[in-house]
């Protein structure tokens, strides 16, 4: 960083920088674990030699919150994938039922925001399509943090919600889906060459909920990569050329990762695994009714906290997912 011509590209400067902050972060995170540990050590060896009651709770506070941030530094070291560390692309496709789907897309909405805001990300609506009457048709995240990427492939996959239905008269059990497609945001120097004769793009009025979206020009666009049929659309920006611009990034994103989910079905046929990527795999279960349980069916990681997972504790399945992957890899 010290070199020369160092700021010459902005772009490569500004990967490196944020290189280097990650491994710096995890430098100090690990200090400050040792340091953690040294010092409860230090009033263990103390309360050794003579009983003290303050001494002793406060000996368990300090073990308490020395686990939590050990077992958020060990989630950290699991994600070595070439782009863990990126900021993430989020989309929600709520299924068919209407506004009882639409409905369990926003209530996932809420989960991802809440999760995001507790570890610092920030997020950013780059496409919102309401509801006809209640939640959501569609909606494209951008949350943006270290290693947002990382924690957040775990979710890709469809989750599915058992509930009684607040929009049913009849107070009748109702199941809903929800498919939650997750990508890395590229950069320039990920190349993905894309041809403009294969794009069909479309102008249109942003719109959202409670109108933070609407525009009086047609500044939203939508593009459609017509070989493969990806649809991408942004209204984040009021300009047109920026909504065009983070269109396209998406772009590359869904390409991208159409190519990865390709390599790992061809390496699982190689392998002689059944393996199920995409739209189609349902990953979780989200039961209100007639009891509360939420259970991945990869992992099999379960909880009766319904509303805390609802409120964005994900963590645990997080880094069961995460396990449960590297495992595999050494199997």
């Amino acid at each position: 960083m010290a070199e020369p011509g160092f700021w010459d590209n902005s772009e490569k400067a500004q990967v490196i920088i944020d290189e280097t902050n990650g491994y710096k972060a995890k430098y100090d995170s690990f200090h400050e674990l040792k340091s953690a540990y040294d010092e409860a050590k230090d009033l263990f060896d103390l309360l050794q030699e003579e009983e003290d009651e303050e001494l002793k709770e406060e000996l368990v506070t300090d073990c308490q919150n020395l686990k939590e941030k050990m077992s958020a530094y060990e989630l950290s070291l699991l994600l070595k994938g070439p782009y863990d560390k990126r900021n993430a692309i989020v989309e929600l496709h709520p299924g068919a039922g209407g506004t009882e789907s639409q409905d369990w897309g926003s209530m996932l909405l809420r989960m991802y925001t809440r999760w995001a805001e507790q570890h610092g990300f920030s997020v950013e609506t780059l496409d919102y399509q309401a509801g006809d009457e209640a939640g959501i048709k569609s909606v494209t995240l951008l949350i943006k943090g270290y290693n947002a990427y990382g924690y957040l492939r775990s979710e890709k996959g469809v989750h599915r919600l058992v509930r009684i239905s607040p929009f049913d008269s009849n107070a009748r059990r109702h199941t809903s889906f929800c498919s939650v497609d997750v990508m890395p945001e590229l950069d320039n120097t990920i190349d993905i060459e894309i041809n403009p004769d294969d794009l069909k793009i479309d102008t249109y009025r942003a719109s959202g909920a409670g109108g933070q979206h609407i525009n009086k020009t047609s500044s939203a666009v939508r593009i459609t990569h017509l070989p493969t049929g990806v649809v991408v659309a942004s209204q984040a920006q009021r300009s047109q050329l920026k909504n065009r611009e983070q269109a396209m990034g998406m772009l590359k994103a869904k390409l991208y990762q159409l190519e990865e989910d390709k390599k790992a079905q061809e390496a699982a046929a190689i392998k002689g695994e059944q393996l199920e990527i995409g739209w189609g795999s349902q990953i979780r279960s989200y039961v209100f009714h007639p009891y509360n349980m939420v259970k991945d069916h990869r992992t099999n990681y379960e909880t009766g906290n319904v509303q805390a997972v609802m409120d964005g504790d994900l963590d645990n399945f997080i880094d069961a997912y995460l396990k449960w992957q590297l495992a595999k890899e050494i199997d």
